[in-house]
């Protein structure tokens, strides 16, 4: 029997297969997870909806598989129709949305694609590989039919094509097979080497998200200092409250929430341009992305109606995410609906940052580290050197959308709600 991909959300068509959790021999139970789909930026797991023993991995990691491909065959059997819909991505701190039952047909399972790889041109015959797998290759200058294909029945997949370009043997030459799972190290030239890794899951998606902000947007980034003496003492506060309930309490609920209050009064950055229709399209709900950084690369989670929350409750979704981006567990409704993104560097160092736009938003706010600094205030009419806690906030915008001075204006009211963070309570009120 062939288990096939099933339905990973509205609109969603196909996905990375990222990673493989079990091996052909494996003894899988109901529920037990198979593999990993990237799509999007989340990575989701594919839980079995059988009992048996994999016979076959039908695709590599790094293909893309279209909902209803054939992804393993197995022998056994399919579970009861109530529990074989498992959720695609199980959160370890609350229930999570079923999904549908993966599909599955009653074709015998295919044997083991355990023989040597072997090239379509030693055999004579025909190159079996996906269109996408072609493109690629005759937009590489490779003919695939010195490619060694490495899929089901000797199918040409474009990781062959990328090692086989990796090993140097584009222009000429037999066809180069490295071994599976093994990085591509390159000849030695001159007494140095290099190594080839494979560009995809987390890391590619992030390259393409980048370059499609980049060629949409028009960037232009703004900076101001804060004096967040007020804040810090406020967050110290609130972290020992939080620690009570078990809820990490950072800077980034109070800043999210001055945000909240910002926006409400220049709501042209909690908005998007939906270039195919010629419309700007204003949100009135405030959906905040949390740029969390994981082993694989930058994520977004969005922390949900920010406005209707308090701190504490911001704190707890904050945390949560971060938790489940890190340990590969969200879903794709965590990814959704974000109205503006926030980036902390903070923790790391550095001055301030140029952070780039989370398109098709128009806005990102980059809150960088604190720091103690000598500055002088007046005080009793006296003007004195006195240490506050100070930092520098950057914000990036789609300067289609976003005036400069709309973007300054924006910046400033931000900046009074995170001086006088007591202002946020009456914001609530």
């Amino acid at each position: 029997m062939h288990l096939k991909l099933p339905e990973l959300g509205e609109g969603v068509h196909e996905g990375e297969l990222v990673k493989w959790r079990v091996k052909p021999g494996d003894t899988v139970k109901d529920d037990q997870v198979v593999c990993e789909i990237m799509t999007d930026k989340a990575t989701v797991e594919l839980p079995a909806p059988f009992h048996g023993k994999v016979t076959a991995l039908l695709a590599k990691e790094g293909e893309m598989i279209k909902v209803g491909q054939e992804i393993l065959s197995y022998e056994g059997g399919a579970v009861a129709a109530a529990s074989a819909s498992p959720s695609l991505s199980a959160s370890s701190n609350g229930a999570s949305k079923p999904a549908p039952a993966p599909a599955m047909s009653a074709a015998p399972a295919s044997k083991p694609a355990s023989a040597p790889a072997v090239s379509a041109a030693a055999v004579g015959g025909p190159v079996a590989a996906a269109p996408s797998t072609r493109k690629f290759a005759r937009e590489s200058g490779v003919e695939l039919g010195r490619v060694a294909g490495t899929g089901p029945a000797g199918r040409v997949m474009r990781e062959d094509v990328e090692k086989f370009i990796g090993a140097g043997a584009v222009a000429a030459g037999p066809a180069m097979v490295p071994s599976r799972g093994t990085p591509m190290r390159a000849p030695s030239v001159g007494g140095h080497t290099e190594e080839r890794v494979p560009f995809r899951g987390l890391r590619k998606k992030i390259s393409e998200k980048m370059r499609q902000s980049k060629d949409h947007a028009a960037h232009f980034t703004y900076v101001e200092e804060a004096d967040v003496t007020e804040l810090v003492k406020l967050r110290l506060a609130a972290k020992e409250i939080g620690q009570a309930q078990g809820v990490k309490v950072t800077f980034v609920p109070f800043v999210m929430k001055a945000m909240v209050a910002a926006l409400k009064k220049y709501p042209i950055l909690n908005s998007s341009l939906d270039e195919e229709k010629g419309e700007l399209v204003y949100k009135h709900y405030y959906n905040i992305g949390l740029s969390v950084q994981t082993e694989d690369g930058l994520t977004a989670p969005v922390i949900k109606d920010v406005d209707h929350k308090s701190i504490l409750e911001v704190a707890r979704d904050v945390q949560e995410l971060a938790e489940k981006a890190r340990n590969k567990r969200l879903q794709m409704d965590d990814l959704k609906d974000g109205t503006i993104t926030l980036t902390n560097a903070g923790t790391i160092g550095g001055l301030f940052a140029t952070p780039i736009i989370n398109y098709p938003e128009v806005a990102i706010l980059g809150l960088n580290k604190i720091f103690k600094k000598p500055v002088v205030k007046t005080i009793n009419g006296k003007d004195e050197i006195v240490i506050r806690d100070w930092t520098y906030f950057s914000i990036s915008l789609d300067h289609r959308v976003v005036d400069g001075a709309v973007g300054a204006e924006f910046m400033k009211l931000f900046i009074q709600y995170i001086e006088n963070p007591a202002l946020l309570v009456l914001e609530s009120l």
